[in-house]
């Protein structure tokens, strides 16, 4: 019995999502987006290396109060990218080709529009974003210089990470890892030259970071005027008041999941500082060391942000198509690389504290003490941090609104800032970073037990595409 109408394209073509093993499928989408990822977080990794190696500790800290902003770009991106990837698949695997067109095109002047109300809110608002971030008198002005040139990028940045989710769905995972690759390649390149060669210390990160952006924006025009699915007309780019909200919805949990990063972040800074104030270390140091942990932890994003990014058009698809062993399937081999790739991140993060913080700059006793001791407390339940962001991608690209926002709750607003803001009335500063693994543990068993739930229901009451 062959498969469904949904899994064949035009002409009784089959389309390997709906029919190609699905191991393949994932190594073949999800190593692209795994490595696009991480040469972005090899670029902020790059930039916090030269940064803590030719501007110091300071320098450390000052991209630490700037990195929350990271997140709401990411959000935002994710809001429109994946709302408008997730409802481009499932109408493709529906076979609803109009809609999944006007699903991208308004997609598309979502993400321009997100992007220039970014920069308005950065430019404006730049000295209290700082402030709110946990910027200290001695912080504060290297902090200034990075970000008001970093916030250039901004609409360039949530343009690229928007389309590479669409560019992935349409089938060209590679195309999206070099536009990631060419990108950060260049900002790479950059820093040696503008920080080193030319001694413009933590502007010239910022220049090239801006620069990088910029190329891989360019290289996503490039490729939308040969997209796969159907041809797209510039006049054709426009929201529609009709889908906008089917983009919204879809990438409403990812929006929310990374907002609630950010105010973590902002939270934990300022915690830092406070707390910090009280010991030994003072507050740079404690702010120093988030800094440095926060691009570590990209490393390690990268890798479960790219497993669930390259499982989503199979999820996607084959939910459009019915084929739900398929979706389940994909789901559980997800599950498994993930905390495979957590109990390697463990091991080294457990052993080898210091030499990698070392890697980022010198520093005295106490900060490479205070840096130990953060890394084997903060990151205790790092082998468990795939599952939940899979599982919200999964409940994501099969349409599952409700739990995706359950959740995307769950880890950052139920449990991880009311710990940080609990924890340290009890245990001083070890109290901060006790929050993060025990906030893991319940997100991981809530995430299990909830895509347990959806695969009995599968079938019964799966959501139509909107």
């Amino acid at each position: 019995m062959g498969p469904p109408p949904a899994a064949r394209q035009g002409g009784g073509k089959r389309n390997p999502l709906g029919s190609a093993p699905i191991l393949g499928l994932m190594i073949q989408f999800a190593i692209p987006s795994v490595v696009g990822m991480l040469v972005t977080a090899a670029y902020n990794i790059t930039d916090q290396i030269f940064i803590g190696n030719l501007v110091g500790m300071l320098g450390n800290a000052a991209t630490t109060v700037s990195f929350p902003i990271f997140f709401l770009t990411s959000g935002l991106s994710q809001l429109v990218g994946v709302g408008m990837s997730a409802n481009f698949s499932i109408n493709q695997g529906a076979r609803q080709e109009e809609k999944a067109k006007r699903f991208v095109t308004t997609g598309l002047a979502l993400t321009v529009i997100a992007g220039l109300f970014l920069l308005f809110v950065a430019v404006v608002f730049r000295r209290q974003i700082l402030l709110l971030g946990g910027a200290t008198e001695t912080v504060y002005p290297y902090a200034l210089a990075y970000f008001s040139i970093t916030a250039i990028g901004l609409p360039f940045q949530i343009f690229s990470l928007a389309l590479s989710y669409l560019i992935r769905a349409d089938g060209s995972p590679l195309f999206a890892m070099v536009i990631t690759a060419s990108g950060a390649g260049l900002n790479i390149l950059l820093d040696w030259w503008f920080m080193a060669g030319l001694g413009w210390g933590i502007r010239g990160a910022a220049i090239a970071t801006v620069i990088g952006q910029v190329v891989s924006a360019a290289l996503c025009v490039v490729y939308l005027t040969r997209f796969k699915a159907f041809k797209l007309r510039l006049g054709e780019i426009r929201p529609d008041g009709a889908y906008t909200p089917g983009i919204l919805k879809l990438g409403l949990a990812n929006f929310v999941n990374h907002a609630l990063m950010m105010v973590m972040l902002l939270v934990l800074n300022n915690l830092l500082t406070r707390y910090g104030a009280m010991t030994e270390f003072g507050s740079d140091i404690p702010l120093a060391v988030a800094g440095v942990s926060s691009k570590l932890n990209t490393i390690l994003v990268a890798f479960n942000v790219g497993i669930a990014l390259g499982c989503q058009p199979i999820w996607g698809f084959n939910l459009g198509a019915k084929q739900y062993d398929r979706v389940k399937e994909t789901y559980r081999k997800g599950v498994l690389a993930s905390l495979v790739i957590g109990l390697v991140f463990l091991l080294l993060l457990q052993l080898f504290p210091r030499p990698i913080f070392a890697l980022f700059g010198a520093g005295d006793e106490l900060y490479f003490r205070f840096a130990e001791r953060y890394l084997r407390i903060y990151y205790l339940m790092v082998w468990a941090h795939g599952v939940q962001p899979l599982s919200v991608n999964y409940f994501t690209g099969t349409g599952n609104v409700k739990h995706g926002l359950i959740l995307t709750f769950s880890r950052q607003g139920f449990l991880l800032i009311p710990l940080l803001l609990i924890l340290p009335h009890f245990l001083g500063l070890d109290g901060i970073l006790a929050a993060s693994p025990i906030a893991d543990a319940a997100a991981t068993v809530l995430s299990l037990g909830l895509v347990v739930h959806s695969f009995k229901a599968m079938g019964q009451d799966t959501p139509e595409a909107t």
